[in-house]
């Protein structure tokens, strides 16, 4: 229940519409108390018209009056109820905006490593099933029990003033019933924590599939991955089982109990009223007053359901939101750093950077995912401002990781990383990664149009601009053979276009994005020979004056770098130019050697070394 009032708590930007909704309760609660006085007023006068053995004009009117006062109060009670639940809708919906929107922003400040140990579908089922069950607990709460609540308050206190003992086995109701429920609570809410597991297991699977349907469909893995999913929900069901058939076992001992405390209460108003203590219209007072007491009762079970549901989804996510952010986990002191609590040094913003001072430096840097070994060591490396750098290496040798330290995704477990003359540690992240245009190997486009993809990260970009990098990416071409132009949508993940079309927007856009420094990670991987040389041209113009880090499958790619670094095992083993490095023997001339021959051998040992990873 805290995790529900921490939500209550962490929107109170709400609390016009709460306020709202506690005051049309006020008022629906008045007006339901009000139905059960006016029917006993017209209850005794009829008894005592009909005992009297005659009625008079004075009579008809009254009791006609009476049943106007009652077409008042429901009419009052209709429109406020509706008000009311109007409120209520607003309230959740506007909650499940705020809640869904703090969740997709902490997601997008969490860092790196969360995404690598979370499945994605899992992440999005969170969202559509915490939040959901969550507000529409809260919604029904607002619509439905608050008013009930307030209700059967006031029937207890009206009880009491007609009969001390009905108000004591009123009273008894609702611990007796919370108590009997407390004794399911723990064994419901790990019962329901299975299921969840399994919902989000698959969820998580679903996504997977869907979004590498290609790969599934090529390897005839259809029918195995329903198996798998059916297979989730089958546990779901076993489970709901016991879940199910305990819940509703005790639920039939708290309704069985709850009925055993109405026939006390009944009894006592039949009792009393055939001993004259009550008159008829009080007799039928108090079984209205019983009736709306009896009414939160059997939703009872519906709202703890809720509830229950309510709870453990927003225990999840809390779970999320008291992740460390981003930036937190990146500046957390690490071992071999500084770990005095100064502040960080203001950002330099756009100031100019001394053509002397390095674009990248690693000083004795070493790196590990999490609590595995390092995956870099010992690293000392400078890359000068306007160099063209290529990363040569064996699959695992640690070429992607530096590139990912580059951008801030991980941070270093000892050492120092400066970029353009600044400790990463020191600077924020936006101004770390508005330093880098980057390529990736998977072009990674988004579900919009060609010209919202190029201007990805330049969004007030013109269309002259956005066709300007296109023509030097090589992309402007077929980007006009598309009906549509750059209005063209590209689909998921840019599914409508070939590989080579995508690699070459995704180039346009780091071109538009126009940083000092440019990541290529295998960014012309996806083109054939012709299309990569006429990007390679649009490149060659961008890299000129600016530095220039290069990941490539292709050596030629890179034959014309200024410097080529090769790492094997986590370490720096050659640095030097292409020509020397192509005479020294090691890994870099071992490789071109294989590359450049037709031999089947040398082909099998070239994808053995595979450099592409």
């Amino acid at each position: 229940m805290r995790s529900l009032l921490r939500l209550l708590g962490s929107t109170r930007q709400l609390t016009p519409y709460y306020v709202g909704i506690l005051l049309s309760s006020v008022l629906i609660t008045a007006t339901a108390l009000s139905v059960p006085f006016i029917i006993k007023a017209a209850t005794d006068r009829i008894v005592e018209v009909v005992g009297s053995g005659g009625h008079t004009g004075a009579d008809v009117r009254a009791i006609l009056w009476l049943a106007v006062a009652l077409l008042a109060v429901d009419l009052t009670n209709t429109l406020v109820s509706n008000v009311g639940g109007y409120w209520g809708d607003l309230a959740a919906a506007r909650m499940r905006r705020i809640l869904s929107s703090r969740y997709y922003e902490k997601l997008l400040a969490l860092p790196q490593r969360y995404f690598d140990t979370e499945l994605t579908g899992t992440i999005i089922n969170r969202l559509s099933r915490n939040i959901a069950e969550t507000t529409q607990f809260l919604n029904a709460f607002a619509n439905n029990f608050l008013p009930t609540l307030m209700t059967t308050l006031a029937v207890l206190v009206i009880s009491a003033w007609y009969s001390w003992p009905l108000a004591l086995l009123l009273i008894t109701i609702f611990p007796l019933y919370l108590w009997l429920t407390a004794l399911t609570s723990t064994r419901w809410q790990k019962l329901e924590g299975e299921k969840n597991t399994q919902y989000d297991i698959a969820g998580g699977r679903f996504a997977e599939v869907i979004g590498q349907i290609k790969v599934v469909k090529s390897f005839g893995r259809e029918e195995s991955e329903l198996r798998a999913f059916d297979e989730r929900y089958a546990r779901t069901i076993r489970t709901t089982h016991h879940q199910s058939r305990y819940w509703h076992g005790m639920d039939a001992l708290r309704r069985g109990a709850l009925n055993v405390v109405f026939f006390g209460v009944y009894a006592i108003i039949f009792v009393q009223t055939v001993r004259h203590v009550f008159s008829v219209g009080e007799m039928v007072l108090l079984i209205q007053l019983v009736n709306l007491a009896r009414q939160p009762v059997t939703m009872m079970s519906y709202l703890i359901d809720s509830a229950q549901r309510a709870i453990a989804g927003s225990k999840d996510y809390w779970t999320v939101m008291e992740e460390v952010p981003e930036q937190v986990a990146l500046e957390a002191p690490r071992s071999g750093g500084a770990a005095d609590g100064s502040p960080m040094a203001a950002p330099s913003g756009s100031a100019p950077v001394p053509p002397d001072v390095p674009a990248v430096e690693f000083v004795d840097a070493r790196f590990g995912y999490v609590e595995d070994p390092d995956v870099l060591q010992d690293v000392d490396l400078t890359i000068r401002q306007g160099e063209r750098v290529a990363l040569v290496g064996e699959s695992g040798g640690g070429k992607t990781t530096l590139i990912s330290l580059l951008l801030g995704l991980y941070r270093l477990r000892e050492g120092e990383l400066r970029v353009l003359g600044q400790d990463t540690q020191r600077m924020s992240l936006a101004e770390l990664r508005s330093r880098f245009g980057v390529v990736f190997q998977d072009a990674s486009l988004f579900s919009g149009t060609v010209r919202e993809n190029i201007a990805y990260g330049h969004p007030e970009a013109t269309d002259a601009e956005v066709e300007a990098v296109a023509r030097r990416a090589n992309a402007h071409a077929f980007i006009q053979r598309f009906e549509d132009g750059y209005e063209t949508v590209v689909g998921e993940r840019g599914l409508k276009l070939s590989g080579g079309q995508k690699q070459r927007i995704a180039i346009a856009r780091a071109l538009l994005k126009d940083a000092p420094i440019l990541v290529l990670d295998e960014a012309t991987s996806a083109l054939d020979t012709r299309s990569e040389r006429a990007v390679q041209a649009g490149l060659a113009e961008l890299m000129e004056g600016r530095t220039s880090i290069i990941i490539a499958h292709r050596l030629s790619t890179i034959s014309t770098v200024d410097r080529i670094i090769t790492l094997k095992d986590g370490r720096i083993d050659e640095v030097g130019t292409p020509a020397e490095l192509s005479r020294t023997g090691g890994l870099y001339a071992q490789l071109l050697e294989l590359q450049e021959s037709g031999e089947a051998a040398h082909r099998k040992r070239l994808r053995e070394l595979d450099i592409s990873g």
